[in-house]
Order: C-alpha cells, then structure tokens, then sequence
C-alpha cells in the first residue's frame, strides 16, 4: 500500500512537471481554431445533406 501511494505521488508530480514544458495556444489560436471547427463542421453538414437529398431524388426516380 506503501509503495502504491509513492508511485501515485511520482506519477502526479511528473504529470504537473510535464504540464509545465507544454506550450499552451493562445487565446487567439483557441478563437481560430473553434471558428475553423465549427465552419468545417457545418460545412460537412450542408456538403452530406446536399448528397442525401440527390441520392434521396435518384432513388424515388428508381422507385
């Protein structure tokens, strides 16, 4: 039990460690990025329903 909660006190040390060399983005970046994800996302949604609704006429041609 020891040696379960000194590893556990080493893992969370080095995980804070760690934490501190990442090279967090920028308010900005995070503002671009979430617009580039969501312009993208609706993008695939408008570019899926447009090829359901085609697919959808094509198949009531068929039927």
């Amino acid at each position: 039990m020891l040696k379960l909660a000194i590893s556990l006190k080493d893992y969370i040390h080095s995980a804070i460690s760690e934490l501190k060399k990442v090279t967090w983005p920028t308010k900005k970046q995070i503002t671009v990025f979430t617009i580039a994800v969501i312009a993208m996302s609706i993008g695939m949604a408008v570019f899926f329903a447009i090829l359901d609704y085609i697919f959808n006429l094509g198949l009531e041609t068929i039927i």
